[in-house]
């Protein structure tokens, strides 16, 4: 057990801090992995069409309805420590491709719970991991002699890829318009050097407002700022603006040293003050003798420059935060200037109508009809708050799948059809090997196969018997076999337009796999306390002296983060 650490012989030696614990051995892998199996339990009944969405309440009392793997596990904020690490993985392939967050984790909580068979049966962690390794390569590599490549700017394809990441979400009902305007966006801002296409997802600026429903989400081809126009004598309406980019303050700087102006009468102050006006009207000359008709400032503008410019009838926007700027030039083709001296016709930027419109309670500057926008708007409208805050994950997943695409123009059906086919060719490969990886290959295998059961279990299939289908189709070649989750059976995918970027495929494998490997490693696990005093928090010290967190169902001491109690005690 333990509870202090002690040598083999018999002499108590005490080596940790009172409070400490350590968990030996087969306790603690058998510990770490319950401990995944629950996060995988909890994310996977999302997967797929007919998954379930998830409503996470935080301590403010927040709500956030999701049925996106990475969001969900990073609102429940985890304790355990070895279930910190699916959290991680779920987090690196949101950011790497995108989508793919919920079956990285439940592919990896199959490939421990394969692996602890394996431990049951005496087999070394050594010898699972070198299995599980050799076996995630071999399946990129099946995945990736299944896909077929596709022309980068097909729209159509694009569209359907699109769609399919959006089939599993709250909007699946708007996914046809959701998916044309993402589409969109992507290839306005995709950037093409020779055949390759670079996509910078940051272009693609998302405002999120509640009211209206989802269909009235809308693309617009240049910006919007939600901010004000900062004076009220200002036209609420330009067409065809002319926009200056300014990165300076439209007002009169104070002087870096500490100067003071001493005025003895009224004449002097009134020749100050005179002087003052004049310096901003100058300023605002420079700004109308450029043309501009439109400002956007990114630092504070004086109200007697608000003034001059609204007499000269030009729009003003003030506080601007520098990104938007950025986005702002690679829109309009402006420039963003620092210093008034240099602002010259040249550098200003153009659209058709800038205009400040009223969305529900806020008043907002829309910049749009620009010619050839390197920078887009999407504006994402819903019935309320947290259908919003969905919608706008939806479409963040479904921006990546498309970059992706787009990046590295390879694709797999979806509905579980690769996840099978992978399984199958591993399980033939795995006959190749000798000794005992060959057992730790086929537990791969049946854990690639958890996705599609999954998918099948949440739309209420028979589990065994969409399995058998499944691999006696994929036996006999049918390589695009997967779960029709709609209609409740097994279709080919490709020509349900089910179809998913190869790179998101690639990256679950790789990931899960990474991540099961290094938990299986670990055989011992040191919790330090502080010993600033009594016994850690929520491990109780269930009356036995100094303090020792209390015995949890296994028998096992509190692990997590702040001696909670351990997982044994809760399954």
């Amino acid at each position: 057990m333990g509870m202090q650490a002690t040598s083999k012989g018999t002499m108590p030696v005490i080596l940790l801090k009172e409070g400490g614990t350590e968990t030996k051995g087969r306790d603690a892998q058998k510990n770490n992995i319950a401990a995944c199996k629950i996060i995988a339990e909890i994310v996977q009944t999302s997967l797929g069409p007919r998954g379930m969405d998830k409503m996470l309440v935080d301590s403010l009392g927040d709500v956030t309805i999701t049925n996106d793997g990475a969001t969900i596990l990073k609102e429940i904020d985890v304790q355990h420590p070895a279930a910190k690490m699916l959290v991680e993985i779920a987090k690196t392939t949101d950011n790497e491709v995108g989508d793919g967050t919920t079956s990285v984790v439940v592919l990896a909580g199959a490939l421990l719970e394969n692996a602890e068979l394996l431990l049951d049966q005496n087999v070394h962690p050594t010898i699972i991991v070198d299995g599980y390794r050799k076996a995630a390569k071999k399946a990129k590599q099946f995945l990736a002699s299944i896909a077929d490549q596709i022309s980068p700017s097909d729209k159509n394809i694009l569209t359907k890829i699109a769609k399919t990441s959006m089939q599993t979400k709250l909007v699946r009902k708007d996914s046809d318009q959701l998916a044309e305007i993402v589409v969109k966006s992507v290839l306005a801002v995709a950037e093409k050097e020779g055949e390759i296409y670079n996509i910078d997802i940051d272009d693609i600026k998302v405002e999120k407002k509640a009211g209206g429903s989802i269909k009235d989400s809308k693309i617009i081809q240049g910006i919007v700022l939600d901010k004000e126009i900062v004076h009220g004598g200002m036209p609420h309406k330009v067409t065809e603006a002319k926009i200056a980019l300014i990165n300076t303050a439209l007002e009169i700087s104070k002087t870096e040293t500490d100067a003071k102006i001493n005025i003895s009468n009224p004449q002097q102050l009134k020749a100050f003050l005179d002087e003052e006006n004049r310096m901003l009207k100058t300023m605002v000359d420079k700004v109308i003798g450029s043309g501009a008709n439109v400002v956007f400032c990114q630092k504070g503008i004086d109200d007697m420059a608000q003034h001059y410019l609204a007499k000269a009838g030009i729009i003003a926007v003030r506080r601007i935060k520098e990104s938007d700027l950025t986005k702002l030039a690679k829109a309009t083709g402006g420039r963003t200037i620092t210093n008034l001296d240099d602002l010259f016709e040249k550098d200003l930027g153009n659209a058709d109508i800038v205009e400040e419109r009223k969305i529900e309670e806020d008043k907002w500057v829309f910049v749009e009809g620009c010619k050839h926008p390197k920078s887009v708007t999407l504006l994402l409208r819903g019935g309320s708050q947290r259908v919003v805050d969905e919608v706008e994950r939806s479409v963040h997943d479904a921006i990546m799948v498309v970059k992706d695409v787009m990046e590295n123009p390879l694709i797999v059906a979806g509905g579980g059809a690769p996840e099978t086919f992978a399984a199958t060719k591993i399980r033939s490969w795995a006959k190749s090997l000798e000794g005992r990886e060959q057992l730790a290959a086929e537990k791969f295998a049946d854990a690639l196969e958890s996705i599609p059961l999954s998918l099948s279990e949440n739309a209420g299939m028979d589990p065994i018997d969409t399995l058998t289908t499944l691999r006696s189709k994929q036996q006999k070649g049918e390589k695009w076999t997967g779960i029709d989750v709609m209609k409740g059976k097994i279709a080919n995918m490709k020509s349900s337009d089910i179809i998913e970027p190869l790179a998101v495929k690639l990256q679950v494998v790789s990931a899960a796999a990474e991540a099961a490997c290094m938990i299986l490693r670990i055989d011992d696990v040191i919790a330090t306390q502080k010993s600033t005093g009594g016994p850690p928090p929520g491990g109780g010290e269930g009356g036995m002296p100094g303090g020792m967190p209390g015995m949890g169902g296994g028998g096992m001491p509190g692990m997590g983060g702040g001696g909670m109690p351990d997982m044994g005690g809760m399954m």
